[in-house]
């Protein structure tokens, strides 16, 4: 079984539930308490060992490979005024030279789509792919599957209430030990009278290198868009395909509220923060 050494970061997306503030500001440059989303992502990944960071893009991105690139004047006035650990911050978030590759997604056709835009830096090897929009509280998502991950496809799963899985992929479920799933099928935002379990899939996968050759078919899905979860389902028998129910606590930042909650929930866990917001909220809500 290959090591899991590269990760995919779709970030292409136009993020018109935030609008107006994603005008001009990619959506996964919002930030929560001060870090934005796809730091979180990228942090996330490193610290589960992936060593190549994919991000497929879309035009009004820059904003994110600035993010990721040295800033020397901001570094050399951080230096000056002797802000040490300003500086330390901003330069531990540099990954190594070489490491960071950008590709470009014409159009906004989907995820499956976007992971297919980069299927010649994947290569023959298993591939995480992130979502910024899920942000996980707690142990990292991707290091607890990869230290599952026995070959074949896997996904980070949550149970949901019926009533919204018609906001997920849904998974047909076979043996189930609690914390891993297996998958015999898939299903993309099904109806709640429709849906095979209330297991859904969460913003993490780690994929096969077989899985690109569903999506070079280019088949539209739910939403008329190309959906990664079609492409999954159709190598079910074929290769392993499992869930892994994670330990921490997941906030969809792709929604308003998520993401205020997101933002309440991260700053309660700062020392500098928590308890005066605490209070702050106790009094709040009186």
């Amino acid at each position: 079984m290959q090591q899991v050494r590269k990760a995919i970061f779709p970030v292409g997306g136009l993020g018109t539930r935030f609008l107006p503030a994603t005008k001009a500001l990619p959506k996964e440059m919002l930030t929560v308490v001060d870090k934005p989303l796809i730091q979180y992502a990228v942090e996330e990944a490193a610290d589960a060992g992936i060593e190549e960071f994919i991000f497929v893009t879309g035009r009004n991105k820059s904003a994110i490979e600035d993010h990721f690139d040295h800033s020397v004047e901001l570094e050399a006035t951080l230096a000056a005024k002797g802000k040490t650990q300003a500086l330390d911050m901003v330069q531990q978030m540099m990954r190594n030279p070489g490491s960071v590759i950008y590709v470009r997604q014409q159009e906004p056709a989907g995820l499956g789509h976007a992971v297919w835009c980069a299927r010649h830096l994947a290569q023959s090897e298993p591939v995480a792919v992130l979502l910024a929009d899920d942000l996980i509280l707690g142990t990292g998502c991707l290091g607890e599957m990869i230290s599952a991950y026995n070959g074949g496809n896997m996904v980070a799963v949550m149970d949901v209430p019926q009533n919204e899985t018609a906001s997920y992929g849904i998974v047909t479920p076979g043996a189930d030990d609690g914390r891993i799933v297996e998958v015999n099928g898939l299903v993309e935002k099904p109806s709640p009278k429709d849906a095979p379990s209330n297991i859904a899939v969460v913003g993490r996968y780690i994929i096969e290198p077989g899985v690109f050759t569903h999506l070079d078919r280019q088949e539209q899905g739910a939403g008329g868009e190309i959906q990664l979860t079609d492409s999954l389902a159709r190598q079910i028998g074929e290769v392993p395909f499992s869930g892994l129910r994670f330990s921490g606590e997941r906030f969809d930042c792709g929604s308003k509220i998520g993401f205020l909650q997101a933002n309440i929930a991260f700053a309660l866990q700062r020392d500098e923060l928590g308890q005066h917001l605490k209070s702050w909220l106790t009094e709040r809500v009186k």
